[in-house]
């Protein structure tokens, strides 16, 4: 009998959060962040990161376990993620995957495997060094040129990404494109159902700019002035997130504050449209769209009716 998994994602902003909670609730749930920077410790704002009092008393794990100099990827996701389910199904409860990181949650929901290259820190160093040297935009098309397929799917900026597929391509002399879509093509271990919530396109944009004027003025720029203070340098993969390049080209003199709010906001806008463009690729995904329902109590019935006449939860 395969375990139950509850999957919730979708773009940025688009409301996550506070329906995990309700859902979790009800199917006596337990919450594992499917998020690349809510791991993170003293990254709170500029990450949108859930408070102790919203929580309600549900479980989170994968939110403030790492410092933002510790080394966080998907291996290390993966690996955490499947540790916590073993501990949730053991006393009973069903975890909820949820957040925006489409990858992470394909890691978990086909079991990929990533032990058939190891991480090479001296070909990664090399590789950031030339990003650093020459731009995004040349280490992009070095991709280009082995693997047009993770070039046409990773943006120039997501260097970490980047760099992980032309590590691969330099290991093993095959695209990382056509690994992840033979794994892609196992068949899930888990009795799941994966949720995407989606709402109208300039609604979402609009809750965007809201969001990130919520941010600042709870103190973002005192946030990265902080993490700055505390040592924490521009390099660090943790710091080049959304919210924290940006603040940090403020800070650093290389740009007006306006100049960068416009620019978190246009850049979390396209971050917002690359997370759909990912799960409408994805197969076998509920579409939530909330314009259709009357509030968050319609969702969340909506919700616990598909996942019963899935059976998931048997």
């Amino acid at each position: 009998m395969k375990k139950p998994l509850i999957v919730l994602t979708g773009p940025t902003a688009v409301g996550k959060t506070d329906l995990s909670i309700s859902l979790a609730k009800k199917i006596n749930g337990e919450i594992i962040s499917a998020d690349s920077m809510q791991v993170y410790k003293n990254m709170d704002i500029g990450t949108a990161k859930i408070k102790k009092e919203e929580m309600e008393g549900i479980k989170h794990y994968l939110v403030d376990e790492f410092e933002p100099d510790e080394e966080f990827n998907i291996n290390i996701f993966q690996q955490r993620s499947k540790k916590y389910m073993g501990e949730i199904y053991n006393i009973d409860k069903v975890p909820m995957l949820v957040g925006g990181t489409g990858f992470y949650i394909q890691s978990i929901l086909y079991d990929i495997d990533f032990t058939k290259s190891l991480e090479d820190n001296e070909y990664r160093k090399r590789l950031s060094a030339i990003g650093e040297l020459k731009g995004n935009a040349y280490l992009h098309s070095l991709l280009r040129k082995v693997d047009s397929q993770s070039a046409d799917n990773i943006h120039p900026n997501n260097v970490k990404r980047v760099i992980r597929a032309l590590e691969y391509f330099f290991q093993t002399k095959s695209p990382i494109s056509v690994h992840n879509k033979e794994q892609s093509e196992k068949q899930s271990p888990y009795n799941y159902i994966y949720f995407v919530l989606n709402m109208d396109r300039e609604k979402l944009y609009e809750r965007i700019n809201q969001r990130i004027d919520i941010m600042m003025d709870e103190g973002l720029v005192e946030e990265v002035k902080n993490l700055k203070d505390m040592g924490y340098s521009r390099e660090l993969v943790s710091m080049k997130g959304l919210g924290y390049k940006e603040i940090i080209e403020y800070l650093e003199g290389e740009c007006t504050l306006d100049q960068a709010v416009y620019k978190l906001k246009r850049d979390t806008r396209h971050f917002a449209k690359r997370q759909l463009t990912w799960f409408r690729r994805e197969k076998n995904v509920t579409w939530i769209n909330v314009d259709e329902f009357n509030g968050k109590k319609e969702i969340l019935e909506h919700m616990l009716k598909m996942i019963e006449d899935k059976q998931i939860m048997i």
